[in-house]
């Protein structure tokens, strides 16, 4: 049974509500879909609905709902108080429920469940618990999976059966139910039940292409305690060109990472430290590119970062280029971009190649009217990488799966741009996997290039981009869960 995980889950949610079919539609949709599901396969009777007070309990309301509209006999019981209802969908159904005047019993303590209703009853619909559930089930949650358990009614769960662990598929106390209703796709754990799987109407696109969603699970500042634990990234770049190295490490601290170190060449290293005093900026031997003699000093820098960040404002010259060749090797987690995209080269990690840079890596140009997405996977899949090909729509690939990306706008053909996304794709990969630091950095870059659009229009510089780089990161960043 191939199953959705509970971040994938929630990022394919958030996604789809990005797309218009928005977080009161999908409940709906589970709700009529269940709804439907019980009433092909029991005829009117007497049901409890149990909900708790999240989302899960909102499709329970939505279920109560259109069971009382079929003509069944039906109960609600909240395990909590109205006013814990999670805000939203979850609440406004409830309150429709309410409206229709189906009996909604509140229960906030194990002694306030009405235990006679679950023996009275020929169905239990079980919608207390959702993906957003782990460990163990608390009170009054804890009585009621008690009191299903023991009914002699038809059980039907919504979704998984309240107790499941979506994450692990581990079960310490929960419902045992006649049937699984589960929503868009199975869960971790459901393969010891009847399931049915029922469409909730996640459009094609919420798969297809990068999101909001794809900003969930990844790992921020707060997720460590230690100093410069959010992500180290170290830059290596600038020569012939300055402004390059700078774009990708100011961005990079404008999408989160803590410290982020620049190796470039003397005189590249002097302009570079005089643009900003946030950065740390390590002169190499060379005074105008970097050498091979400088290996030693970046493999130590390199053992004190998270990520690498290699090739903005580089040069082509021979020396630097062989130097690079060997460097390479020694990052276990790269971004690799402009002069360092070459064919001859240890590619791994991610790459970011414009269309240019992809023709010359792949021998391929991509047009208008070719299929990028397969083309980028084909060529992902044979390097083992993660590419993220800067066309027009950018599309990302493991080799496995491709996003196109939803974001953008053709004011974003200014030079910088590509560097700046190269930081934010390193302060991602700093403490992320590959695909998904890809995927996140192509949307936000995007959404920071639409915002400064909006206000400079084709006038937008590299340097626009960067400042709303925290706007479209706050605007998108997933809410956690209390």
């Amino acid at each position: 049974m191939r199953y959705v995980t509970v971040e994938e889950m929630r990022a394919l949610e958030a996604n789809s509500d990005y797309f218009g079919v928005t977080y009161g539609m999908l409940m709906e949709n589970a709700g009529r879909k269940a709804a439907e599901s019980i009433i092909a396969l029991y005829k009117k009777c007497r049901v409890l609905v149990v909900c708790g007070t999240g989302n899960n309990g909102g499709d329970g309301a939505v279920v109560a709902r259109l069971l009382v509209n079929a003509g069944y006999n039906v109960m609600v019981i909240l395990l909590g108080r109205v006013g814990q209802v999670k805000p939203g969908p979850a609440l406004v159904n409830l309150e429709i429920a309410r409206g229709m005047d189906i009996p909604v019993i509140e229960a906030a303590t194990p002694g306030q469940i009405p235990e006679e209703a679950f023996a009275e009853c020929d169905l239990i619909v079980d919608a207390i618990l959702g993906t957003g559930f782990h460990g163990i089930p608390r009170e009054p949650a804890r009585t009621a999976i008690r009191l299903i358990n023991e009914s002699k009614a038809h059980k039907v769960s919504l979704d998984l059966p309240s107790g499941l662990d979506a994450n692990t598929g581990e079960c310490v106390e929960c419902v045992c139910p006649d049937l699984v209703i589960a929503f868009h796709a199975p869960k971790k754990g459901l393969e010891r039940y009847r399931v049915e799987v029922v469409d909730i109407g996640i459009p094609e696109k919420a798969l297809t292409h990068t999101g909001p969603g794809d900003l969930i699970g990844l790992k921020t500042r707060s997720d460590f305690v230690e100093k410069g634990g959010g992500g180290r990234l170290l830059v290596i770049g600038g020569g012939p060109y300055t402004g390059a190295p700078t774009f990708t490490a100011l961005a990079a601290y404008r999408s989160g990472a803590e410290i982020v170190t620049v190796a470039a060449p003397r005189r590249a290293a002097s302009i570079i430290a005089s643009f900003s005093p946030d950065l740390i900026v390590r002169p190499l031997s060379h005074e105008d590119f970097i050498v091979r003699e400088d290996i030693p000093t970046l493999k130590k820098l390199i053992e004190r970062h998270h990520a690498v960040a290699v090739g903005m404002g580089l040069g082509r010259e021979p020396e630097t280029l062989a130097a690079v060749k060997e460097i390479l090797p020694l990052c276990e987690r790269v971004v690799i971009d402009a002069d360092a995209l070459q064919p001859d080269m240890p590619l791994h990690g991610i790459i970011t190649p414009n269309v240019h840079e992809f023709e010359r890596l792949s021998g391929e140009h991509l047009g208008p009217n070719d299929d990028a997405a397969e083309k980028v996977k084909a060529f992902s899949a044979k390097n083992g990488l993660v590419t993220l090909w800067k066309g027009s729509p950018a599309v990302v690939s493991d080799g496995n799966v491709a996003k196109v990306n939803s974001t953008g706008n053709a004011g974003m053909a200014v030079g910088g741009a590509g560097d700046v996304l190269a930081g934010i794709v390193g302060a991602f990969y700093c403490r992320n996997p590959a695909y998904k630091s890809a995927c996140a950095a192509a949307f936000i870059s995007g959404a920071a290039g639409d915002m400064a659009f909006e206000d400079k229009g084709y006038g937008m510089m590299a340097s626009d981009m960067l400042n709303m780089i925290p706007y479209a990161v706050k605007k998108y960043w997933p809410r956690k869960e209390k």
